[in-house]
């Protein structure tokens, strides 16, 4: 019997093995992966609908979490969108909220939907 050359995602490392080759096929963009492509899509969007905390969180703690996961300091953030420390300073701990063209760039940045971030929070 041969073994399935993927299988469901079981683990963070597995997860991040997936999205690297996916991402290579993609780059390769050649007709005969399609099939490939779409199944290795389907096992990650599997794993980020059972382990995305990210629908929960609201859009100040999303921003944390892709500001962790790029290893990005406050001010990064700032050259990014083109404002002050103070300003992201007061976005980040809920001082400010977050106007249409800094969700906007954020959006773009991360390449997320912006409607992850305009979203009500506290």
């Amino acid at each position: 019997m041969e073994t399935l050359k993927y299988s469901i995602i079981k683990d963070p490392q597995q997860y991040k093995k997936y999205c690297k080759i996916l991402e290579e096929l993609i780059i390769r963009d050649e007709k005969e992966i399609t099939d490939e492509v779409e199944l290795l899509t389907l096992l990650i969007e599997k794993w980020d609908n059972e382990h995305s905390t990210c629908n929960d969180s609201g859009p100040v703690e999303l921003i944390k979490v892709l500001m962790e996961e790029n290893d990005l300091k406050a001010k990064d953030l700032a050259d990014i969108l083109n404002l002050s420390k103070g300003t992201i300073s007061k976005i980040l701990n809920y001082h400010k909220g977050l106007s249409k063209e800094t969700i906007r760039n954020l959006a773009e940045y991360f390449k997320i939907n912006q409607e992850a971030l305009n979203r009500p929070y506290k």
